[in-house]
């Protein structure tokens, strides 16, 4: 995998991902795809959306359906029947949110299985060997992400762990190969809580390890947003310029653009999936619930601005009436109008970007996006 940087706006970067699958241009939204499918929404749909990268999770796979049927699919690409880019997690956010933890050494981490209670190992070479069987991409080193708010002390206890996991995690990755004939990239992550010094060190001795990318994880898990910001900005003031960047589960379209200004190139959410299923939509004009009793007339598009096949074809009033009647195409309409408005909104963030006028289409986008409804932020 390469990076090629084309263009600057300040800190905004526009540029290009190049591997042996095809090209990504950044800044890029990747649509979640947790257990091998993007929720409501169909491949096809995805390509009608341009979608180039989709993510994946390491965690969810390996518990469901197991790395013996994807290797006999041929890797997750072949199993889900996806021409596109994929990256995955390393399953390391996962195992401490969502898992039992049992414990946390230099090997790895044990958890308990949240589907049926199965005792499992990860470790930093068996997380780079599974996402070898899936065949991602882009695959993601091991880390300990630490809750918030946490100590200092602890942060940095953690941070040291992902460091050595992330040594270990590159050392296996370059003594091993692909398994489907495509090339591999592996990818740092930043850790550190919002402590600058604990993520200037994770920055600098990652980058000291040439990995193909890096990724700024732990953020958007209850900190305040300028907090976020501020390790943000701290990290990609360090990472490599030569080396694409991602902003790990941000966010809101506010967020994202905040990101980009700030010199981030990679972006995933369940944001819009996850309000999508919940009635909530994100248009040019601000965010609408369509299960308010004002959309029940309503026979204009969800945003006439945008070009998706449900604002093509059907109205808010259509939509609110399939949310009402509990019909699965309202879930299916909304994912695919949510999907394009993030990535219609991250080719015109590299549009304005490679025109030099990003700060003032930023702007101008977010102050006419201003309205919101309301907005779902958990399942």
């Amino acid at each position: 995998m390469s990076f090629a940087l084309e263009h600057t706006d300040g800190r905004a970067r526009a540029g290009r991902i190049l591997t042996s699958r095809g090209e990504i241009p950044t800044p890029v939204f990747m649509p979640v795809g947790t257990q091998g499918t993007v929720k409501a929404m169909e491949q096809r749909e995805l390509e009608g959306a341009d979608a180039r990268i989709i993510l994946g999770n390491a965690y969810h796979l390996y518990l469901r359906p197991g790395a013996a049927l994807i290797e006999t699919a041929g890797g997750l690409h072949g199993f889900m029947a996806w021409k596109g880019h994929i990256l995955t997690d390393s399953g390391g956010y996962q195992v401490f949110s969502l898992s039992g933890l049992r414990g946390i050494s230099e090997e790895g981490v044990r958890f308990k299985s949240h589907l049926d209670g199965s005792m499992h190992e990860f470790t930093a070479e068996r997380v780079v060997d599974f996402q070898r069987s899936l065949g991602s991409d882009i695959m993601m080193a091991l880390d300990e992400c630490p809750a918030y708010p946490c100590e200092e002390e602890y942060a940095g206890r953690a941070n040291e762990m992902t460091l050595r996991w992330a040594a270990r995690c590159r050392e296996r990755f370059l003594g091993s190969s692909p398994l489907y004939g495509h090339d591999q990239a592996l990818f740092g992550i930043v850790q550190g809580s919002v402590f600058p010094a604990l993520r200037e060190r994770a920055a600098q001795m990652l980058a000291g390890m040439d990995f193909e990318g890096y990724a700024i994880g732990g953020l958007s898990v209850g900190e305040p947003v300028e907090e976020m910001y501020r390790i943000v900005a701290v990290c990609t003031g360090i990472l490599p310029e030569e080396k694409p960047r991602y902003l790990m589960g941000v966010g809101t379209p506010e967020n994202i653009l905040q990101g980009v200004e700030l010199g981030v190139d990679m972006f995933d959410c369940v944001m819009p999936t996850r309000n999508a299923r919940n009635a909530v939509v994100f248009t040019s004009r601000g965010r609408l619930n369509l299960r308010n009793a004002r959309h029940g007339d309503d026979l204009t598009a969800v945003d006439p601005e945008c070009a998706c096949y449900a604002c093509r074809t059907f109205s808010r009033a259509y939509l609110r009436h399939l949310f009402k009647a509990g019909e699965i195409l309202a879930l299916q309409l909304a994912t695919i109008h949510n999907i394009t408005f993030y990535l219609t909104l991250m080719r015109s963030a590299r549009k304005a970007i490679v025109e030099g006028r990003f700060a003032s289409w930023k702007t101008a986008t977010l102050a006419a996006m201003a309205p919101a409804e309301h907005l779902i932020t958990t399942s």
